[in-house]
């Protein structure tokens, strides 16, 4: 009987020491907190063991040597003061054993101060939007997983589900402050190797951090139940050195320019009908199909079919419009941000002629542009679908003029960064109602939708010194943004007329009510 015991024994202890190779367990991670919360789990995970097999132990040992046919008789007592004491105060002691290191981690876990970069993460459904704030970099995330794969039709990949088109670019050896929030539902940011998961809310900012001690390539995925599929939002993270990590910073920047240069070129450009369907197919299958189906028949009750859809088959604006600027209170997005305007005018077209639709309606990207330049719905457009807008705007007053003509302003425009602006002179109602509309869109994330901020991490707008300062430290904020904090610079996000109607707003709602009035002219000329 006693080797028995001694076995059982052995059983016990071994278990947790091999605990650490066993593929189920969890990992270690590459970041500091990350082997915190892995030696809190396994420093948890022994004094479970030791509790089970005392009292396991106890239990055994009781029913084996005190069982009724070796004519044991079970004790008769009552109100043991000893018993009590050591029921009481033994696992109080376990207890706060276990307290003193997880409190210890937790505190570590949710300190992000003193980043030396930060990152704003927006979930929508189903990808992800980086932001780095300072860096003028910012992009959409999505699977990159092929279609026929999902569908089965192909053999899957070693990275199945967990690939996307662009990564998570983050250098090693520093300190990266993440700014969480989504456009629609709820999501969740998780990394396993780095411990971060984090949810993100529409209408709130969640903070989390990290430090990467190595370089490599590490995966996660969206863990909270968004949708129909929630499965098919993964995250991939690239870890650089500091070295190669500037590198992509500039690789990054010089990209951006190209891909100005190119969407002012794309105006210029008259594409045939089966190249616009050719090419608007492949981003279809890539961003639409996932709501709207391969087919085009929607999910009835949840996304409406496209086969005959009063949008696909009635005028084209209509159909630029909900493309470009989405719908409120639906799962459509606004794709001005996500696509350049010949992509956008390739889907649009794709899908006015597919599945039987057959409309013969051709719509080009220079469309796109006089769309953009003469319409101000779209909250933020791409910069380098709104440079191209913003220029054909304010350099042509007939859009049916020759197209060749138009593409040469548009080049030279860009060229010259100079992007001309309609500043109007508002009233003060007028100021005030547009302006809640950009603060609702592009602020409140932040600040909150009642300027209340959130306490330690963003401001209160309400009583603020900027807001109730002078109007140019308030437009000089709004323009520059302020380094060191998540305050970004706008003036290259939003239009002067929409800076002085959300700076305006500010300054009268909420109980502020200054009473004054800025002019997109007074932030145009702040600009100079």
């Amino acid at each position: 009987m006693k080797q028995w015991l001694y076995c059982l024994l052995v059983v016990f202890v071994a278990l947790p020491l091999g605990a650490t190779e066993m593929p189920l367990n969890m990992t270690q991670g590459v970041t500091d907190i990350s082997g915190k919360v892995y030696d809190l789990h396994m420093t948890i995970l022994y004094i479970c063991c030791v509790i089970g097999l005392v009292v396991f132990g106890i239990m055994i040992y009781s029913i084996i040597y005190h069982r009724k046919s070796k004519g044991a008789v079970a004790a008769n007592f009552h109100e043991s003061t000893k018993v009590e004491i050591a029921w009481t105060v033994i696992p109080f002691i376990i207890l706060i054993g276990m307290a003193i290191p997880a409190t210890k981690t937790l505190i570590a876990m949710e300190d992000p101060s003193d980043a030396d970069l930060t990152i704003k993460i927006t979930g929508s459904q189903w990808k992800w939007h980086y932001s780095y704030f300072d860096k003028d970099i910012e992009f959409y995330s999505t699977l990159s997983t092929p279609r026929a794969q999902i569908d089965g039709s192909e053999a899957k990949g070693e990275h199945y589900l967990l690939e996307v088109d662009k990564p998570l670019v983050l250098p090693i050896n520093q300190k990266v402050r993440f700014l969480m929030t989504s456009d629609d539902v709820i999501h969740s940011w998780w990394v396993p190797a780095f411990a971060v998961k984090k949810d993100a809310n529409p209408g709130f900012i969640n903070e989390s951090w990290t430090r990467i001690d190595k370089p490599g390539i590490y995966r996660g995925q969206c863990a909270e139940l968004c949708g129909k599929d929630h499965g098919f939002m993964p995250i991939v993270v690239q870890a650089l050195s500091e070295a190669d990590f500037d590198n992509w910073l500039v690789e990054q920047k010089q990209l951006a320019s190209n891909a100005a240069a190119a969407a002012a070129a794309s105006m210029s450009k008259t594409l045939s009908l089966e190249e616009l369907t050719s090419q608007g197919e492949q981003i279809y299958i890539a961003r639409c199909a996932a709501c709207h189906q391969p087919n085009g028949a929607g999910l009835p009750g949840v996304f409406p079919s496209l086969i005959g859809s009063p949008i696909i088959k009635g005028p084209v604006e209509d159909h630029l419009n909900i493309v470009l600027n989405g719908k409120p209170g639906t799962a459509m997005q606004a794709f001005a941000k996500q696509l350049s305007a010949q992509e956008i005018a390739a889907v649009i077209t794709f899908e006015r002629n597919a599945w039987g639709n057959n409309s013969g309606d051709v719509v080009q990207a220079v469309d796109i542009g006089n769309f953009l330049g003469s319409n101000e719905a779209s909250t933020e457009p791409s910069k380098a679908v709104t440079d191209a807008a913003s220029t054909i705007a304010a350099t042509a007053t007939d859009i049916t003029d020759a197209v060749t003509d138009k593409a040469n302003q548009v080049v030279e425009a860009v060229a010259e960064t100079v992007v001309p602006e309609d500043l109007p002179t508002l009233t003060l109602e007028q100021l005030i109602a547009e302006g809640e509309q950009v603060y609702a869109t592009t602020c409140a994330a932040c600040h909150q939708a009642t300027g209340a901020g959130l306490p330690g991490a963003f401001p209160s707008l309400i009583g603020s010194p900027v807001v109730t300062g002078p109007v140019s430290g308030h437009i000089d904020i709004v323009m520059h943004g302020k380094p060191g904090t998540a305050m970004q610079a706008f003036s290259g996000q939003l239009s002067p007329r929409k800076m002085a109607a959300v700076i305006t707003y500010e300054r009268n709602a909420w109980g502020n009510n200054s009473g004054e009035a800025v002019q997109p002219a007074d932030v145009a000329s702040h600009g100079q």
